[in-house]
């Protein structure tokens, strides 16, 4: 069930991050709202998640599969462009997470 908490977090953290491009430095009242409920939700979904999940394995995922998520949808939402050397570290991001999950004992 951690791990179902741990997903909802991080859906909640990218739908605030893309909402948080949206309000357009908060000046739409709307999107501005969304943020902070959905920053909210994200960190009460990841404290529940850590209940369980350690917290170094919890974070990274968390941080690294939500930076992944906010560059896709920056660039399926937004049409942002990115460059080769962006698309490689995002790859290292992964490789990362992947890394700290196979080190650190569950």
């Amino acid at each position: 069930m951690a791990w179902v908490l741990l997903a909802i977090a991080i859906v909640s953290e990218v739908f605030a991050t893309i909402m948080l491009k949206a309000s357009e430095g908060f000046s739409k009242l709307l999107p501005a709202i969304a943020v902070v409920l959905g920053y909210s939700f994200s960190f009460f979904m990841l404290a529940l998640a850590l209940r369980t999940i350690g917290l170094s394995t919890a974070y990274a995922i968390w941080a690294g599969i939500g930076t992944v998520g906010a560059t896709i949808a920056g660039v399926v939402i937004f049409g942002e462009q990115l460059p080769v050397l962006a698309i490689v570290g995002i790859g290292l991001v992964v490789i990362g997470v992947v890394l700290l999950n196979v080190a650190v004992p569950h």
